[in-house]
Order: C-alpha cells, then sequence, then structure tokens
C-alpha cells in the first residue's frame, strides 16, 4: 500500500509594498490632522445634549409636511423658476463656452498649421483667453450672485449671469481639454485645405468627441440646477429664495415640502440627463 506524501503548502509572498502604503497613510494623517484643527472640526458637538434636543424639536415640525393648495402653486412656480434660471444659465454660458473653446485649443489653432511652433501673437492670443477662463471659473456661482444681487437686485436675473459666469470658464476648458484629447487627423487634414475653425470643430473634432461632450455638457447642467436652488439662499430667486425664507420663520413643515420637491427635481434631473447620454451614446 503506497502512501502519498501531502503537497507543500503554497509560500505566501508578503506585500512588498506594505512599507510604502503605511508611509503614505501616514503622511496623509499628519497632512490631514492640521488642517482637522485649523477647520475647527468638532463632530461631537452634534451629540451634544443641547443641539440634540434643538435637532429633534426642529425634525418634529417637519411632520406633516405643509400640503395646503396655494402653498403647493408657490412651491410649483418656484420649482420651474429654478429650472428656467438654470437652463438659461447653461444656454448663456454655451454661448461664450464653445468660441472660447475654439480660441484657447491647439487643435483648432490655424496659426500652427505648417509651422513647428505657433507665433507669438497667436500664443498670446490663447493664453488670454485661457486666463479669462480660469478667471470666470475661480468664482463660484454663489458668490458671482450675491455680488450680482447687489447690482441687479433681488430676482432670477442674478442667478442666471451667475450660472452664465461660472459654467463658462468650466465649459470652456473642459470642452478644449476634450477636444485636445481627441484624434486630430480629421481636424488637421481640414484646416490644411483652408476650412476654417468652425468647420474643422463641426466636421472633426466633433464626432469624435460628441459623446464626452455631450455628456459633460449635461453633467453641468444637473449641477446648474443645484446650485441654482442654493443661490436663491442670497435671494437669486427659485425655490432656494422659498426654503430660505421658510427656514428664517421656522416654518418646518413648509421647509420638508420644498426639500421633498428639491430631492424629486434632482432625480427627475438626473433621470433626464441618463435617458440623454443613452440616447446619443
Amino acid at each position: 500500500m503506497s502512501t502519498t506524501s501531502p503537497l507543500p503548502r503554497p509560500v505566501v509572498p508578503a506585500d512588498p509594498a506594505w512599507r510604502g502604503r503605511l508611509s503614505a497613510c501616514a503622511v496623509f494623517v499628519l497632512i490631514l490632522w492640521p488642517m482637522l484643527v485649523l477647520a475647527e472640526f468638532k463632530p461631537w458637538l452634534l451629540f451634544d445634549a443641547q443641539s440634540l434636543q434643538a435637532t429633534g424639536h426642529f425634525l418634529a415640525s417637519f411632520v406633516p409636511p405643509a400640503h395646503s393648495l396655494e402653498f403647493l402653486q408657490m412651491v410649483a412656480g418656484a420649482t420651474w423658476e429654478t429650472i428656467a434660471m438654470a437652463s438659461a444659465g447653461m444656454a448663456l454660458a454655451l454661448l461664450g463656452a464653445i468660441p472660447m473653446s475654439l480660441l484657447s485649443s491647439e487643435q483648432l489653432s490655424i496659426s500652427r498649421i505648417g509651422r513647428a511652433h505657433a507665433g507669438p501673437l497667436a500664443r498670446l492670443a490663447r493664453q488670454l483667453v485661457r486666463w479669462l477662463l480660469v478667471l470666470l471659473r475661480s468664482v463660484p456661482e454663489l458668490v458671482w450672485a450675491l455680488l450680482l444681487v447687489r447690482i441687479v437686485g433681488l430676482g432670477p436675473t442674478a442667478g442666471v449671469v451667475a450660472i452664465a459666469l461660472t459654467y463658462c470658464g468650466m465649459l470652456g476648458k473642459v470642452y478644449a481639454d476634450i477636444l485636445e484629447s481627441s484624434d486630430a487627423a480629421a481636424c488637421t487634414a481640414l484646416l490644411r485645405n483652408g476650412s476654417g475653425r468652425l468647420a474643422a470643430l463641426l466636421y472633426g473634432a466633433l464626432p469624435e468627441a460628441a459623446a464626452e461632450l455631450l455628456s459633460y455638457t449635461i453633467y453641468r447642467w444637473e449641477c446648474a440646477i443645484r446650485g441654482s436652488v442654493v443661490m436663491g439662499f442670497v435671494g437669486a430667486g427659485g425655490l432656494g429664495q422659498r426654503m430660505d425664507e421658510s427656514m428664517k420663520m421656522m416654518a418646518g413643515d413648509e421647509l420638508s415640502t420644498m426639500l421633498i420637491v428639491f430631492v424629486l427635481l434632482v432625480a427627475a434631473a438626473d433621470g433626464v440627463s441618463g435617458m440623454l447620454r443613452r440616447r446619443f451614446a
């Protein structure tokens, strides 16, 4: 009767990168801790007895949500105003972002055709446009709205212009990056044969990058809807301004209704954007 010796267990090698991962975690903690201290991050205050009591009283006022016909009609009007503000701001942002992305994109630069490098004037013009895009997107739409409310007064006009300014900078920068990362063969061929930038964009770069451009545009439209609600807290109109008024009056039932509407609005925007992505993918 023959016996077979058991197979030796495979030796599992130690992770060769464990020291690097441990060092990275230690560096991360050393950098993060002073930031938390500087920001006065104190989450334990949420569990203080007084904070919990105030939270309980405030949440108790949420039930039942306000549901009178007059109030619901007001909320519907404010919601539609929010959607209109976001959509109008995005439309104005596109009017500025598309030409600036053409000017700042090297792939669509006529000055580089047949040369190793673009001329100094072309580089200066391109850099000036990029600096303008940096300026526009550096200031958050909430800050633009706060400034514009002082100029044009309360209402959705400030919100529309604020979204247009900030999102123009964001869209122009990302559009230029997407166009430059796409295949440049078709654009170069069109430009070398005398085509203009717009024709090179429409027939050369756009078919290559259309799906990515559309996906990012829809995503920014979703962000504009959420941002338009936030801007209402500084007087830019829409659902946010109504929510701010209810919070100041401590009307929890009204705030509950508007929070439900806001969640449904964001969910609907996400559904629409998903449908459009599948449609144009």
